[in-house]
């Protein structure tokens, strides 16, 4: 009698532990952007170029690109236009460097109707695994990107155009 409580309290425990731990791949709308971000054909910025933090950038180092519809809405300098905004469909994504590798994807995708979009945009942060460090279910709130780029309602709360 003592083994099968001994085996019951060990099998409660697994069930507990399992079920209490920490879901990395976020809410499926987590899952489903980091699989854009994964598959999208990507437009990069300056070439490519690694850029440096500006401002009070957390990101730090970075290279930026844009998919097709967003691409769509930049002009001939590569940027947009002062006064515009990015279409619906938009995904922007710095891929944050560090040692010449990307570490970490810092996304804004255009998505009014989502009800986890944060002044029109999905937020969200993913290590290159796929684990989420911020999901979109914070809205914008987590790690201050809406506070951040609200400065810059001028490109639709894009900092980069400004300060590159």
């Amino acid at each position: 009698m003592k083994k099968a409580n001994f085996l019951m309290a060990v099998i409660a425990f697994i069930i507990s532990f399992h079920s209490c731990k920490k879901d990395d791949k976020g809410s499926p709308e987590d899952e489903t952007l980091y699989g854009e971000v994964t598959s999208a054909s990507k437009n990069y910025y300056q070439n490519a170029n690694t850029l440096a933090a500006a401002g009070n950038s957390p990101h730090g180092s970075f290279k930026l690109w844009f998919n097709a519809t967003a691409k769509a809405a930049l002009d001939t300098t590569g940027e947009l236009p002062s006064g515009s905004s990015f279409p619906s469909g938009s995904l922007i994504v710095k891929e944050v460097q560090s040692g010449g590798a990307t570490s970490l994807y810092a996304v804004m995708k255009k998505d009014p109707a989502s009800a986890n979009a944060g002044s029109g945009w999905l937020w969200a942060e993913y290590n290159t695994d796929g684990s989420v460090v911020i999901s979109v279910t914070k809205k914008g709130s987590d790690g201050s990107c809406v506070s951040c780029h609200s400065g810059n309602t001028n490109r639709d709360l894009t900092n980069t155009f400004d300060l590159h």
